[in-house]
């Protein structure tokens, strides 16, 4: 498979630098099964919707995992936050001019430190004098990924976060989710729709680019996933009434699929490190609510296995044609499994 199949040309203006001021306000694609494509905005998801439909939502919440900080010569560093590893250990990224060594410390917002532990391939582990969840709640910055080409801001502490979220332990938004607000979820809620939640905690390798050992090996960086029986109920029940199940986001449907991955879905807690690309075998979802994403990047891939590549690759060029907003405060698509995806 080659990446570069999944590259499209996207001016940099339909990068969304900013949220919009409403959350529904945002535009949805609806790309049918022949292909057709209907523009329409989030505020009429009710429409593609069904009573008896389950809607799969990510819980997580975005932790502020961006910590700016000094070396003990003076030199600056920023580390992003990969997973936590323990309360007071954590697997992060790490910026500078000169990598630090193991044993040396790092200092950040003047009272806080952290020694440097050692390297873990392209990551470094480090040990917090405090905890590690206390340090980024006194001096961590909300994560913006890097194609948002601004300093975060106190509205993105509220913005990058789903009205839903809940289990504190992201370094990215599940971006699909943040175009619900509350009214809407009442609406979905009032007229049968049904929601489950799991837990899939995104890491900062979200945004890395595709290796090599990716494409060689079929798996991705590993995250954190929770997926409850009272999830596994709902899905059994969901199918059992007829209805579908619609996952909101791609890490969505990357928890259910690794806890399908028997064939079955059962109760799920551990790491997945779960690659989904053409070709793959779905086994949970119907229906997907999902942003538009990076060029090349395995989020497309799956996207691409779920839709049919032809169709969703076409789908993102008119979307490029037709100006929607792209990436994490970007629009939003709709689509349904490609009746010949296995």
């Amino acid at each position: 498979m080659d990446p570069a199949d999944f590259n499209f040309e996207l001016p940099p203006e339909l990068i969304a630098q900013q949220p919009l001021a409403e959350r529904t306000a945002s535009r949805l694609l609806e790309l049918a099964s022949d292909g057709q494509i209907t523009d329409r905005h989030f505020a009429d998801l009710p429409a593609l919707l069904q009573p008896g439909d389950l809607l799969v939502v990510n819980d997580t919440r975005v932790l502020p995992a961006r910590l700016y900080g000094t070396k003990a010569s003076g030199g600056k560093v920023e580390i992003l936050l990969e997973r936590l590893l323990s309360a007071d250990e954590a697997l992060v990224q790490l910026r500078s001019s000169h990598a630090p060594k193991p044993g040396s410390t790092l200092n950040f917002d003047g009272e806080v430190s952290a020694t440097v532990l050692r390297r873990q391939d392209e990551f470094f582990v480090l040990r917090f004098a405090r905890p590690v969840v206390g340090v980024l709640d006194q001096a961590g910055h909300v994560p913006l990924p890097p194609y948002i080409r601004r300093t975060d801001e106190s509205a993105d502490r509220e913005r990058y976060q789903t009205v839903y979220a809940r289990e504190r332990g992201s370094v990215a938004a599940p971006t699909a989710g943040l175009h619900f607000n509350e009214t809407l979820l009442a609406s979905l809620s009032a007229q049968g729709v049904k929601f489950a939640r799991l837990t899939l905690h995104v890491g900062a390798g979200t945004f890395a680019p595709l290796r090599p050992h990716h494409l060689k090996t079929g798996r991705l960086h590993a995250e954190r996933l929770h997926v409850s029986a009272k999830l596994c109920a709902a899905v059994a029940g969901c199918r059992a009434q007829g209805g579908r199940v619609v996952a909101v986001g791609t890490t969505a449907v990357r928890g259910l699929e690794t806890a399908a991955a028997s064939g079955v879905l059962r109760p799920f807690d551990g790491e997945t490190s779960l690659f989904i690309r053409p070709g793959y075998r779905f086994q949970v979802v119907d229906a997907l609510v999902t942003n538009f994403h990076l060029p090349e990047s395995s989020l497309l891939m799956l996207v691409a296995a779920f839709g049919g590549m032809e169709r969703v690759m076409a789908a993102y060029r008119e979307a490029v044609a037709r100006r929607y907003r792209f990436f994490s405060y970007g629009d939003a698509m709709f689509l349904r499994r490609d009746s010949g995806t296995p």
